[in-house]
């Protein structure tokens, strides 16, 4: 495995954000007929920053293809940069998407997961991951080793997005899950997720069962219903917002990308229920705004202030 130096020449070593996780195009096969989009959760995330106005770097693995052509230029158009390291000789990744007439839809990956090992000069404000990329072997590992590095170092979020015909045993991605938990502060999953790994558990025990493990925040979406943010001591629920659906794609993520973004924002009150209650707020209308329309195409800062009136943007700062 090789190891890549980041140093202080690289561009944008100092950015607000770092993701790490794939990268791939989405196939999407509908009714409508077929088309290619720019995808994977991890990158979805760091493209939804990007559009967020967040100083945002993925570091990933793709290929010299035309597939990692189309993820680089849609990359930058959201101002989001690849760290050193993130391009090899083998191919872009894929995930055919099969819709429903309800616009759900049910994936079909073709996907190699391998990373360098990477020695950054400085640690972001947030480090992100999840998906795929931290469950499947090789590059699994130097996931972990980043999240060791960084843990109390920086925020560490999370986001499992389990996709079970990847990860080999119900018992064995549960194990993964759980040994990467201590080393994060922010874990966000859906309702399908949570009952995957703890299918005889309610959502409040789920999220309590996730804090034990060592996070402080616990963010669990229930599409239509709502989500559900725990902390120790604290739980608050947030309604969704309804919408017309075009399709799912990338609403997850978008709702990945909207609670980093407040998490940048948030002031000296930390976690306290108003802020949860805000967080779950600006996250579900991010979600909101992406499924009203195809593929993962999150909003813009601009776009979720004229939806939420009440979000003012403002240039990210530390969290606290």
């Amino acid at each position: 495995m090789r190891t890549v130096q980041y140093t202080g020449d690289d561009p944008k070593p100092n950015v607000d954000v770092v993701v790490v996780g794939e990268a791939l195009v989405d196939i999407v096969v509908s009714p409508r007929g077929t088309a290619e989009h720019p995808g994977g959760s991890p990158a979805n995330v760091a493209y939804g920053l990007g559009r967020l106005g967040v100083d945002t770097a993925l570091f990933t693995s793709i290929g010299e293809d035309h597939h990692a052509a189309a993820i680089e230029k849609h990359l930058r158009s959201a101002g989001v940069d690849l760290l050193p390291g993130s391009k090899g000789s083998g191919g872009t990744a894929t995930a055919t998407a099969m819709l429903a007439s309800d616009g759900s839809a049910q994936y079909d990956f073709d996907i190699r997961w391998d990373l360098p090992r990477i020695a950054p000069a400085a640690l972001p404000k947030i480090l992100h991951t999840g998906s795929i990329a931290t469950f499947l072997a090789p590059g699994a590992t130097v996931v972990r080793e980043l999240l060791a590095q960084a843990h109390e170092r920086c925020v560490v979020t999370y986001d499992p997005n389990i996709r079970p015909a990847l990860l080999g045993s119900q018992f064995e991605a549960k194990t993964i899950f759980e040994e990467l938990v201590p080393l994060t502060e922010v874990v966000k999953l859906s309702d399908e997720d949570a009952l995957w790994l703890y299918p005889h558990l309610s959502m409040e025990d789920i999220s309590n069962r996730i804090l034990d493990l060592g996070a402080g925040l616990v963010a669990v979406t229930m599409g239509a219903d709502g989500s559900l943010l725990t902390t120790r001591g604290t739980q608050v629920f947030v309604p969704s917002v309804k919408s017309a659906v075009v399709d799912t794609i990338g609403a997850g993520d978008s709702y990945m990308s909207a609670l980093i973004y407040g998490l940048l924002l948030r002031g000296a009150d930390g976690l306290a229920p108003s802020v949860l209650e805000s967080l779950g707020r600006m996250a579900s209308k991010a979600a909101a705004i992406t499924v009203r329309r195809p593929g993962a195409h999150p909003p813009t800062s601009e776009e979720l202030h004229e939806e939420l009136p009440e979000h003012q943007p403002v240039a990210p700062r530390s969290p606290v």
